[in-house]
């Protein structure tokens, strides 16, 4: 079994769970904004802003210099299963690259995905997880992502799963969906530059899909396709929440909310969320999320190719008191 599972009617149905509206200047939450200090890369000697966030600490960080990716730190996934999800793309190592994003300058991982026949798929695009290498029980996860115009057909990811995936399975090993973006709701409304959601799964067995979940789509206020724009996991053990843009607006609201804290049952979330987790992006093309099977209606590729940048991914830990 593949992980990243949304099939059919359980998809349709987790996604017209709830759809709300966010809000930039909502002040309901009190996490506090986030200064800044230059340090030096260790690698390139080059001077990278790394937030100070208060009563957090800095982890691990991947701010993507130089020009390939650190393998310490990172598994390039390679095949066509489709991702559980009857997706068109076979992941290949060559549609991951680090290098720079034309407008801003900045350094970045870069996923690309392309129309092109591979493998018997009829396109190629890229996914990478830290399985095994990076992983993080509760903190401050955070990455800064300038995706690509997903029109009709791709479905970018900034996710996290359960490091026990390969002894577990899914959805025991429990995931976190911290942006998701190209779901058919936000195709048919028009919205696809500001229609994403937030998603959790877990539970003891697949059971032809019946197992806890929960996703919450919104419809955000502004584009978040026309520049960088920074997604923040809150994860402690009490709740999972999720924001968009807290660096700009500290006081936003979240986006997604999961209390985490009852563990008293096979289904309770408490029995899957309280343990090492992994990171992964990746640039899907078509499937079950955008409901779009056919290449020739992935309108986001008719130009051939599209990219998906991320200048960083952080994590921060609470500091000891």
């Amino acid at each position: 079994m593949n992980y990243k599972l949304l099939l059919g009617a359980m998809a349709l149905l987790m996604f017209a769970m709830c759809e709300s509206s966010s809000s930039s200047n909502n002040n309901n939450t009190t996490t506090p904004p986030a200064d800044t200090t230059a340090i030096d890369d260790e690698v390139t000697g080059e001077v990278v802003d790394t937030p100070v966030v208060a009563g957090y600490t800095l982890v691990w960080a991947d701010n993507f210099v130089g020009d390939a990716l650190d393998m310490e730190n990172w598994n390039i996934e390679v095949n066509g299963d489709g991702g559980g999800n009857s997706e068109l793309q076979y992941y290949r190592s060559q549609n991951v690259s680090v290098g720079t994003e034309p407008a801003s300058g900045k350094n970045c991982l870069i996923l690309t995905a392309r129309q092109e026949d591979y493998q018997g798929k009829k396109a190629t695009s890229g996914r990478i997880n830290s399985r095994d290498k990076q992983v993080f029980t509760h903190g401050r996860v955070e990455a800064s992502i300038w995706l690509p115009r997903t029109a009709n057909g791709l479905w970018p990811a900034f996710w996290m799963m359960g490091n026990d995936y390969a002894s577990k399975g899914w959805p025991a090993c429990g995931e976190i969906d911290i942006l998701e973006m190209g779901h058919k709701t936000g195709i048919t409304a028009k919205t696809q530059d500001r229609y994403f959601n937030g998603a959790c799964h877990w539970g003891p067995s697949w059971n032809n899909g019946a197992y806890p979940n929960y996703a919450k789509a919104s419809t955000y206020q502004y584009s978040l396709q026309d520049t960088f724009h920074l997604y923040t996991l809150l994860w402690d053990e009490q709740s999972i929440k999720m924001y968009v843009d807290l660096d700009k607006y500290p006081e936003v609201a979240p986006y997604y909310e999961m209390g985490i804290a009852d563990a008293s049952d096979d289904n309770a979330p408490g029995k899957y969320f309280h343990k090492d987790f992994f990171i992964l992006f990746n640039l899907a093309v078509g499937g079950n999320f955008p409901q779009i099977w056919d290449i020739n209606n992935i309108t986001a590729l008719a130009n051939g190719e599209a990219k998906m940048y991320v200048d960083y991914v952080r994590v921060f830990q609470k500091s000891n008191p």
